[in-house]
Order: structure tokens, then sequence, then C-alpha cells
């Protein structure tokens, strides 16, 4: 790019900062304001970098990496043990059932690809992203057990498919493989990525949290170190051969439920306030820089993929947009939720509320340049991939606010039990704070 054009790009983000809490309760959210910005500039030619994928693929990894690392880093597994039922069932019901569902979408609708090939695409849009409806997890009005559930889904269930994208995409490339090539395969990428994600997030927290007990480190680099635990954990991952992004991922989960010292019961008031404190903010500058870096993803999806996409687009890809996000989400939530006592209208708002976003953009950005051999069938599955995202971006952002106002004065007024109001209300619990928006800090008094 040239400075010209990084400086135009450079303005929109400070033009969108300075209002970015004046319109956070309107129907636009940042994700639609910059893919829009980056179809305008492919469209008029004030920014083409297409003939740049090579750049943008490795800018793509590192934005993953630090994105799954950061949204992991703020699920404290510890916290939430009391409170994962229905995060549970959304991640081990309803996270493969999607998969199951997008697969079979895509086949009956794209009979001519291959199975593989329809189940990669279901992979890449299988995770959410709460991100584009921020106001659902941030509205107060809305219970917090949905929130909860919606946010921890959303910041797990990208990890989680990383291996069955992985899979997806060496069938899809390479489908002469052996049984035992393929064991040694996933047990390479997936073991491999594991463990030394483990071992990153675990050594970098307790060396962060000597440090800083003992007085040794600068609060400004306890969170550069944090940032570059991800980096460490996606090369060396890398190096070795494993799953990048089930590395960092998983150093992510790591750092986030090993890295708060505090006692979680009643004695926990004997804990210094202050530790809690620096424990909470070492991930604070990788979170702002995951934004950042997330925000110049949905500025490439508009520019690059986006403006491919639209430029042929089928009544079969629409379809499998539509259907994806309808049918292909909310019927697995329902399924998941079955023998919860959840009522029909939480199953319906927590099933709608399933955008697709920043992961399934960057698995297409990198799809787009590891997949360009297959150019014929190619076309499609990017397709399905850019509309469907594309059309979350505009219909989820738009309603989210709408959305949580509507289910929240029905929580509020519907008839039920005290027990029941508590359990869906949980009044008193300090599992809020892990509900930060992605796109928006917290005001400042």
């Amino acid at each position: 790019m040239e400075p010209v054009q990084i400086t135009l790009v450079a303005l929109l983000v400070v033009a969108f900062g300075l209002v970015s809490m004046r319109i956070e309760h309107w129907p636009v959210t940042m994700p639609m304001v910059f893919v829009a910005f980056g179809v305008i500039a492919a469209e008029t030619g004030m920014i083409e970098i297409g003939a740049e994928l090579e750049a943008v693929a490795v800018l793509a990894e590192i934005t993953l990496g630090v994105f799954l690392f950061s949204d992991a880093a703020r699920i404290d597994l510890r916290r939430l043990r009391a409170v994962l039922a229905i995060p549970a069932r959304l991640l081990g019901i309803g996270l493969p059932l999607t998969i199951v569902a997008g697969t079979f979408i895509n086949k009956l609708l794209f009979p001519h690809l291959p199975l593989a090939e329809v189940a990669l695409v279901a992979a890449v849009l299988a995770p959410t992203d709460a991100a584009l409806g921020s106001a659902v997890v941030a509205d107060e009005a809305v219970p917090l057990r949905q929130r909860l559930a919606l946010s921890v889904e959303s910041g797990v269930n990208d990890g989680l498919v990383v291996p069955a994208v992985t899979i997806f995409t060496a069938a899809v490339l390479d489908e002469g493989r052996s049984t035992a090539s393929w064991f040694g395969f996933i047990v390479r990428q997936v073991g491999g990525g594991i463990a030394v994600g483990l071992m990153v997030g675990i050594a970098g927290v307790s060396l962060l949290r000597r440090a800083h007990h003992r007085n040794w480190s600068d609060g400004r680099y306890e969170q550069l170190v944090t940032f570059m635990l991800p980096i460490i954990a996606l090369f060396s991952a890398a190096a070795l051969e494993a799953n990048s992004f089930i590395a960092a991922f998983v150093a992510g989960l790591a750092f986030g439920s090993f890295g708060d010292d505090r006692s979680h019961t009643e004695s926990a008031e004997s804990a210094p306030d202050q530790d809690s404190a620096h424990a909470a903010l070492f991930g604070e500058f990788t979170v702002d820089a995951a934004q950042l870096l997330a925000l110049g993803a949905f500025f490439v999806f508009g520019n690059v993929l986006v403006i491919r996409v639209f430029d042929d687009v089928s009544w079969r890809v629409l379809s499998s947009a539509a259907l994806i996000l309808t049918v292909g989400r909310m019927l697995p939530v329902w399924l998941a939720l079955i023998g919860t006592g959840t009522r029909w209208q939480t199953k319906i708002f927590v099933g709608w509320f399933g955008p697709r976003g920043l992961a399934s953009v960057i698995f297409g950005l990198l799809l787009l340049e590891e997949l360009g051999e297959i150019r014929g069938r190619a076309e499609e599955l990017f397709g399905v991939i850019g509309i469907t995202v594309a059309a979350s971006v505009v219909l989820h952002g738009a309603s989210a606010a709408w959305g949580a106002r509507r289910y929240g004065r029905w929580a509020e007024e519907s008839p039920m039990s005290p027990e029941d109001r508590e359990e869906m209300m949980m009044p008193g619990s300090d599992v809020a704070t892990m509900l930060r928006p992605r796109w928006a800090r917290e005001r400042r008094s």
C-alpha cells in the first residue's frame, strides 16, 4: 500500500474512534463501517490490495493468533464452572451440529462439489463473533446468563473449530493420504498445538506473575510481554509443524485460567486488591491490539473478498448464506438447549445472535491464497463465505441494539418464579466482568 492509502485508512480509524461512544446505540457497527470502506476503496480504485495476497495472508495469520489468544484469555474457566451449562451445550452440541447442518445445506445446493469442500465451508462459517452484535452482550437489560452464554460461546468456538478447518483444508488439498498418514497429521497438528499452547500460556503467566510480585517488571512491559505470547505460540508451533492457531488459542485459555491468583472463596478479601487489578491489566494491550488488527481484517475483507464474490453471485450462493444464518444456526441451538428448561423466546434470541465475523473472515482470506489452485470450484466456496459474512455484518449489526432491548423487555415483564428470575438474571455474580465488548472500552469516570 502507498503512503496516501495508509493515511486514508488511518484517518478512518481516527474518525470512527472520535464518535465510537456516540453511535454505540445506532444500527451501525465498526465491522459495517470498515467492510463498507473496503468495498468503496476497491470500487473507486483508491485502495486495491488484491495483488498483495501473500503479505495479507501473513498479517491474517498473526491477526487470528492474537484474536484467538485475547478472546480465550478473557475466559477464566474456574470462575465459570457454576454457569457453564448453556455455553457447554452450545459448544459441545450446537457447534458440531452447526457444521453438520452447514455441510448438508451446501451439499444440497452444490451437489457437484466434493464433500470435503462443502464441509470446509461449513467449518469456516461455524464460529460466531459477539463483536458484530456487541450491544447484545453489553446491554444490561439482557439477562446476564444469556449474555454470558453468547460471550463464552463466541470466545471459545473459533478456537474449537480450528482442528476441523485444518483437517478439511488438508483433505481438500491432499486427498491421497493414507490412514496412518492422516492419524499422524492429526496428532501432530492438534496434539502438538495443545502442548505448545499449554507451555507458552502457563509459563508466560507464571513468569509474569512472579516478576510482578517481586517488583521486577514495569506495567508497560508486562502488557508487551502478554502480547508476545500469542506470537511465540504461533511461530514456535509452526516451527514444530504443529497447528499455530490451536497453540495460540490454548495459550490464551491457559493464560486466562491460571493468570488470576485470587482465591475465589470467601477468603478472597485476604488477597491484595492490587494483585487482581494488575492481573486483569496484563492482557489489556493485547485486547486493544487485537481490536486494531481485526479492524484491518474487516477492511481487507471488504476490499478483497467481498468485491471478488459480488461480481458473480448466484442464487445458490444467496440461498446458502440465508439458510446458514437462519436454519443452519437456529436449529442446532434449539436442539442443543433441549432439556435445559430454556424458553422458546430465549432459544430464538440465542439462535439469531450467532453472527459470523472475524474468524470466518480470516479463515476465508487464508483459504483465498491456499485454494487458488482449484480456482473453478473455489469461486463458489468464497462466494458462500463472503456473502454469508457480509450479510451477517449488516443484519446482526443492525438488529443487535433493537433485539437486545426487545428481549430485555420480555425478560423483565415475563411471568416467572423468583427462583427462575434469579437463575436468569444472576444478581451479584462476579462473572459479569468477563463481558467487556471487544469493540468498546469501558466508560471512564
